[in-house]
C-alpha cells in the first residue's frame, strides 16, 4: 500500500468514490470501476441480476459476484460491507424476500444518499443504508446471517479491525461471503506509490496467507480463499499499461462464525 496514514487513506477513498457517486454514471474511474453500463456481466452476474436492480444501482465497482458463493435464503439477515450504490443490497432483498432484511453499510456519504435513494424510487423494501467504516460498523453484535462484501475489504487500512467487526456482528453459525482481490506477487514500488492504485482496488491488496491469518486470528474457521486467474482480463482495464493484472486477481473469501460461540471473537472484545 502507498505510504499514506490510515487517515488519509480513508479521504483518499472517500472522495475517489464520492466523485463516482457524484458522476452518477459507470465507466467512470480507473481501478475497480466498470467499463460501462453492464460491464458486471464480467464479474458473474447475470442479465437477469442486472435486470432486478434499480437504475443506477450498478456501478460496475466490483471484481466477482459475492452471490454466487452466499447461498442466501428467505428470512435471513444480510449485512454489505462497503454497499456503493447498493447492487449487490438489491439482489441480496430478492433472495432473502420480505422477511428478510439487508443493511449496507459504506463510509461515503455521496453513495449513501445514492443508495438510499435508488431504494426510494424503485419502493424496495427491507433495505436500508447506514454510514459508516467497516472498521466501526454502526451494527449491533450477532444481527447477521451473512456478510457480504465485493472488492471493499482491500481499500481497509486495518484489515484486522475489519474482520473482528464482521465477526462481531455476525451470528453463531454465520457466514462470510466476500469477492475482493488478492496480491499474488510483489508490486512494483512506481505502482505502489500511485494514489490511484490504492483507490482503484490494486495496492491495498493483500496475500492469500496475510487474509488466512487476519481472518484465522478473528475467530473464524472453513476459511476458504479461491483465487480467480481469469480475472486478469478485467483487471487488465482498472489501469492500462500499469501491468496490474500480474500482480493481483480476484478471488472469492468464504469463512464461517463457528455455532456455539460468543458474539465476540479472539480481538473484538478488548476492555
Amino acid at each position: 500500500m502507498s505510504e499514506l496514514d490510515a487517515e488519509q487513506v480513508k479521504d483518499a477513498v472517500r472522495e475517489h468514490y464520492g466523485k463516482v457517486a457524484e458522476l452518477d454514471q459507470p465507466g467512470c474511474a480507473p481501478g475497480c470501476c466498470g467499463s460501462g453500463p453492464g460491464s458486471s456481466l464480467k464479474l458473474g452476474y447475470s442479465e437477469q441480476d442486472l435486470a432486478r436492480v434499480p437504475a443506477g444501482a450498478d456501478l460496475g465497482l466490483g471484481c466477482g459476484n459475492p452471490q454466487a458463493i452466499a447461498d442466501l435464503r428467505p428470512g435471513e439477515t444480510v449485512v454489505d460491507l462497503g454497499s456503493g450504490a447498493g447492487f449487490d443490497c438489491f439482489l441480496a432483498a430478492n433472495r432473502v424476500g420480505p422477511k428478510g432484511r439487508v443493511i449496507g453499510v459504506d463510509m461515503t456519504p455521496s453513495m449513501v444518499t445514492k443508495a438510499r435513494n435508488n431504494a426510494r424510487k424503485a419502493g424496495t423494501q427491507g433495505v436500508e443504508f447506514r454510514l459508516g467504516e467497516i472498521e466501526h460498523l454502526p451494527v449491533p453484535d450477532a444481527t447477521a446471517d451473512v456478510i457480504l462484501s465485493n472488492c471493499v475489504i482491500n481499500l481497509v487500512p486495518d484489515k484486522m479491525a475489519a474482520f473482528s467487526e464482521a465477526w462481531r456482528v455476525l451470528k453463531p453459525g454465520g457466514r462470510l461471503a466476500i469477492s475482493d482481490v488478492v496480491a499474488i506477487a510483489p508490486l512494483p514500488d512506481a505502482l505502489q506509490a500511485k494514489v490511484a492504485a490504492l483507490t482503484g482496488c490494486i495496492s491495498g491488496a493483500s496475500s492469500v496467507a496475510e487474509l488466512r491469518a487476519a481472518l484465522a486470528e478473528a475467530g473464524f474457521t472453513d476459511v476458504r480463499i479461491d483465487v480467480k486467474p481469469g480475472s486478469r482480463e478485467f483487471i487488465r482495464d482498472w489501469m492500462p499499461g500499469s501491468g496490474s493484472e500480474d500482480y493481483i486477481a480476484s478471488a472469492t473469501i468464504e469463512a464461517i462464525k463457528p455455532s456455539g460461540t460468543s458474539c465476540c471473537g479472539p480481538t473484538c472484545c478488548a476492555t
